[in-house]
């Protein structure tokens, strides 16, 4: 079989080794493919990898071949799902395959507000320590974490994770959610309105949908204590950006963690650069290398799955 991945460079930067894909069949490898390219460059392919690259009605109409679309991913908006069912082309995703790297990037972002580790780094650089009267100075506020509220909208995989990990350091978890289930995990369920406003530490671990869609903005808010930190690992579109920065430049929240924006890469002019309070990374919560080998692990053994009868992960049965 002929297979094509579209942007294999996120996933694979030159660390990992593509060699159990080229077992399969006959496999054209692509770091990035343009809008305009994708069509050229898998008219023949039954098989199709992509990441961020969208196989919508246009490609599915002009590239008749297409049997299979893998996205190494755990979100599939990518593909025309529904359109793929119909023509009988399989999909399927990689699920849970970064939880560990996505709640600890979360706690890196907590840890960060919480010791204010980068500033005192600063401080001992710039010869505050060495010109210090003291031992020991206190320029920036620490905070302890036993105690403190952390507020988790979402509960899947990674959800629950976060919520594990906040038990182990003491504090008090509470959970909005469609389908409340605690299972072992030390957790309060309450309303959205509720985890807004008693949360000390608020993370989003919930999907992009209507419901859903900047449900941060300046009413949910303005219900936040000034003292709190919001942490955005899940989709940009969660967070009107706008309300966001309004808010940290005001200071009616403490600050932010954030490692995905509405675009990316984000457009100069995003407000969210240049607000106050602000740490941001580029949307790399999930590519630890145990993450990203792990996806190519899965990734590949969909493929083999589906090429030996038996498709597994697959998103639109």
């Amino acid at each position: 079989m002929k297979i094509v991945v579209l942007d294999g460079y996120a996933m694979n930067s030159g660390d990992l080794s593509w060699e159990n894909l080229k077992k399969l069949g006959e496999v054209s490898i692509y770091d990035r493919t343009l809008e305009s390219e994708v069509v050229e460059r898998i008219s023949d392919s039954e098989i199709v990898i992509t990441n961020k690259v969208i196989i919508g009605k246009e490609v599915f109409e002009k590239c008749k071949n297409i049997k299979y679309v893998g996205v190494t991913a755990t979100g599939y908006n990518v593909v025309d799902t529904n359109l793929a069912k119909e023509l009988g082309v399989i999909v399927t995703n990689v699920p849970a395959y970064s939880t560990d790297s996505v709640a600890q990037l979360v706690f890196s972002f907590i840890l960060e507000h919480s010791q204010n580790v980068s500033k005192y780094t600063e401080s001992v650089k710039s010869g505050d320590w060495v010109n210090s009267k003291d031992f020991s100075y206190q320029k920036f506020p620490i905070i302890e974490l036993a105690g403190k509220t952390l507020g988790i909208i979402g509960f899947g995989a990674i959800g629950k994770k976060v919520a594990e990990i906040g038990n182990a350091f003491g504090m008090d978890v509470l959970v909005n959610t469609r389908s409340p289930s605690a299972d072992k995990i030390n957790v309060n369920f309450v309303s959205k309105e509720e985890i807004f406003k008693n949360s000390d530490f608020l993370t989003l671990h919930c999907p992009l949908n209507e419901e859903t869609d900047e449900l941060v903005n300046e009413k949910t808010l303005n219900l936040m204590k000034k003292s709190a930190i919001l942490i955005n690992t899940g989709r940009g579109g969660l967070v009107n950006e706008k309300d966001l920065a309004n808010a940290l430049n005001l200071e009616k929240i403490a600050g932010v963690g954030l490692d995905v924006l509405s675009t990316e890469p984000p457009k100069e002019d995003n407000p969210l650069l240049n607000a106050k309070n602000t740490y941001i990374t580029p949307h790399v919560a999930w590519a630890s290398y145990e993450a990203r080998k792990r996806l190519m692990d899965i990734t590949i053994n969909n493929v083999k799955s589906f090429i030996d009868g038996n498709p597994i992960n697959v998103v639109n049965k």
